[in-house]
């Protein structure tokens, strides 16, 4: 029987998780099938349930169920348990649903294949919900001088950061609170999607800095486009979404599948 594996979400047709793991399991040769399931918004649980009891193993989860599918985890990663959210859901031997959370990991992975350097730089992280909750922790693993939460909601940053300071230098605040020059400015809010652009000063990008969009789209977004306006250099998160799923992928299987030209093809196809 081929091992079942799926994509949560409401909507998910739009999700590129199936042909990323279809590409990884062809990579690597592995037999599996993997499909996107658009489960209902009063019972992630259920849905999750039914998909075990038909022959699942495991699932990445997408807004809005990441913190549903935390919940209802019997085994927690530490990862995942620090940024409260769950995005991989493996089915154990034991019957039990192990969480992790993979878009940390899979942020940093792609910020090193760009050969950015996260030891020692002044970091700044736009937004302050569930998308930037989640990269917090393996953000500060990398030792960066000093990172600072934006939000438009200054208090909601203020919050976030003390959530965090165990883990390093870090701080939060408004847009209009924003000072200084940073090496790497990361946007994890949701802005793009509507094409708007956070109230940020003209002058936050140092010399060789990198701007990074969690978003990603055929053209650039509206804040790489303001930023390489700037000087910076931009990247989009195209790449963040094939580490995730690539970690998600060794989480079930225990083999690490080559990204890069799973990534080339994908973006060959937006």
């Amino acid at each position: 029987m081929t091992d079942r594996y799926c994509v949560f979400g409401h909507p998910v047709t739009h999700s590129k998780s199936p042909a990323i793991h279809a590409a990884f399991a062809a990579q690597i040769g592995e037999a599996l099938e993997y499909t996107a399931i658009e489960a209902p918004l009063d019972d992630f649980a259920g849905a999750w349930r039914r998909f075990v009891a038909e022959g699942g193993r495991g699932a990445n989860v997408t807004v809005p169920f990441k913190e549903e599918a935390f919940r209802l985890c019997d085994t927690l990663s530490q990862r995942a348990r620090r940024a409260g959210a769950v995005n991989t859901l493996l089915l154990g031997k034991n019957g039990l649903t192990y969480g992790d959370t993979t878009d940390g990991v899979g942020l940093v992975r792609d910020l090193k294949r760009h050969g950015v350097t996260l030891a020692g730089v002044r970091l700044l992280v736009l937004g302050a919900g569930g998308a930037v909750r989640g990269v917090l922790a393996p953000l500060l693993a990398e030792g960066p001088a000093s990172l600072r939460v934006a939000n438009r909601t200054a208090a909601k940053a203020e919050a976030l950061a003390a959530d965090f300071r165990d883990l390093g230098e870090i701080a939060g605040g408004g847009f209009n609170a924003v000072a200084g020059r940073f090496d790497v400015v990361i946007n994890g809010t949701s802005a793009s999607l509507a094409g708007d652009l956070p109230p940020l000063p003209d002058e936050l990008f140092a010399a060789g800095a990198t701007a990074y969009d969690m978003m990603y789209g055929a053209a650039p977004t509206v804040f790489l486009r303001w930023a390489t306006e700037r000087g910076a250099r931009p990247v989009d998160g195209l790449g963040m979404l094939v580490e995730q799923a690539a970690e998600s992928f060794f989480q079930w299987r225990g083999k690490r599948p080559d990204t890069p030209p799973v990534l080339e093809a994908l973006r060959a196809s937006l």
